[in-house]
């Protein structure tokens, strides 16, 4: 009676509403009146009577609550529209979660398993106990806590074979008289990987920080103290201190341009690029460098210019470094080769560039992990070389934003050669 007599939360008169009711059933009250009078006419009663059936008709269409159409259509949708959710099946339900989801009964058999769970746990068959199946300690205790007190619960739970994976495994009743309970695995592995990879680069970079800042505090100590009015030492010192503060400010600037990539890796490049002309550039700005490392550049570029899509500047970047690390780690071997191909062996037709050089080369093992951050094969001689350990992690993210890839080949005192394969395609639509 409230939902009727007020609109929008605020009430109205009782003689609004009876007008607006009578209104609404102007139509019977008119064939009402209509049937009334013909009784009247036909029948002759007494003439009180007519008049109080009629009042009284009318006091029914005043006062009596009646559902308005909206509201009747609403009671008919929810009466005839989508099917109850009690009546949708299980299996339906768990092919809808995303992740391996178990539905087990009271005495831990296994009622259901979605395709997730078949994917990452291998069939399960109906029927099944499901403690046979997980025989980690936490993970009988997560069961046995749910069947046991009704009581959701949720546990870390991890893999290691074939691959090592982390899941977030949440255990909960259905229902309070249903007697099924279900099971969810949601993987951790990549939040894991990442939060991991993220704390071993803090810790690299605070490393690679702390051993210049150390170095540059203990000599600034030195010079203050024993050293004050030594004039050779305090030379000495603030050459190595230039030194030190140089390798921070190199390692400042791959840091910043390596979060800079990381921020667009899958951008596509929206100009085209002549590879010829971009190392031939790279090759007169080392120029230099080779020669006080003693090393002669011997060029195998095609006569024409080569055309690919990309963006110069990175590109520059990426064949500087390489180049440099030929010049720097190859100089034992007196020369490096860099050389331009194009090639349609492949399903996509593609540009390689490559830079070799005849230095003591790279041992199998170290291969897989050089473009990984702060990585060296050598420590003392990569810091012997300026070297961040972050060049090759930087290559490796600009090459992705290209759609190319890196790939070394090498043996332990024959040298090694770093191959950039570019696709040769169409320009994609400008992104920068």
């Amino acid at each position: 009676m409230m939902d009727e007599e007020a609109r929008n939360g605020h009430p109205r008169r009782a003689t609004t509403v009876v007008f607006e009711r009578l209104f609404e059933a102007r139509w019977t009250l008119v064939a009402a009146a209509s049937v009334v009078c013909a009784l009247h006419l036909a029948t002759r009663p007494p003439l009180w009577m007519s008049v109080l059936a009629l009042a009284v008709i009318i006091a029914v269409a005043a006062l009596a609550p009646r559902r308005t159409i909206s509201q009747r259509r609403a009671d008919h949708a929810v009466g005839s529209g989508a099917p109850a959710l009690d009546n949708l099946p299980v299996a339906d339900l768990a092919a809808a979660v995303p992740d391996p989801l178990f539905v087990f009964d009271e005495n831990g058999l296994v009622v259901h398993a979605n395709a997730a769970a078949a994917v990452s746990f291998g069939s399960i068959g109906q029927g099944m106990i499901l403690q046979m199946k997980f025989r980690a300690p936490e993970m009988q205790e997560l069961i046995r806590g749910v069947l046991a007190s009704g009581m959701p619960g949720a546990i870390d739970y991890a893999e290691r074979v074939p691959v090592e994976r982390v899941f977030r495994v949440v255990a909960t009743p259905v229902g309070s008289d249903i007697g099924l309970f279900v099971l969810i695995f949601r993987d951790q592995s990549e939040a894991r990987r990442i939060d991991r990879m993220r704390a071993d680069f803090i810790a690299n970079a605070s490393h690679e920080l702390r051993t210049p800042l150390a170095s540059i505090a203990g000599f600034i100590e030195t010079l203050r103290g024993p050293a004050k009015n030594d004039a050779v030492a305090r030379e000495n010192f603030l050459q190595i201190m230039q030194k030190q503060t140089g390798r921070m400010a190199r390692l400042i600037d791959d840091l910043l341009s390596l979060s800079r990539l990381e921020m667009k890796p899958y951008l596509g490049p929206g100009s085209r690029v002549d590879v010829r002309e971009t190392v031939e550039g790279v090759i007169d700005s080392l120029n230099p460098l080779a020669r006080e490392f003693g090393v002669a550049i011997v060029k195998e570029m095609p006569a024409s210019p080569v055309e690919i899509p990309g963006n110069r500047d990175e590109l520059f970047q990426v064949f500087e470094n390489l180049l440099e690390n030929a010049c720097k780690y190859g100089q034992s071997g007196g020369k490096v080769v860099v050389s331009i191909e194009e090639s349609n062996a492949g399903p996509q037709p593609e540009v390689t560039v490559s830079f070799r050089d005849f230095g003591p080369g790279i041992a199998e093992e170290h291969i897989p992990r050089v473009t990984e951050r702060f990585y060296r094969v050598d420590v003392d001689t990569s810091r012997a070389q300026k070297g961040t350990g972050l060049g090759l992690a930087i290559v490796k993210h600009i090459l992705t934003r290209h759609n190319a890839r890196l790939s070394i080949k090498s043996k332990v005192g024959e040298g090694a050669t770093f191959t950039v394969h570019l696709p040769a395609g169409k320009t994609d639509a400008v992104s920068r």
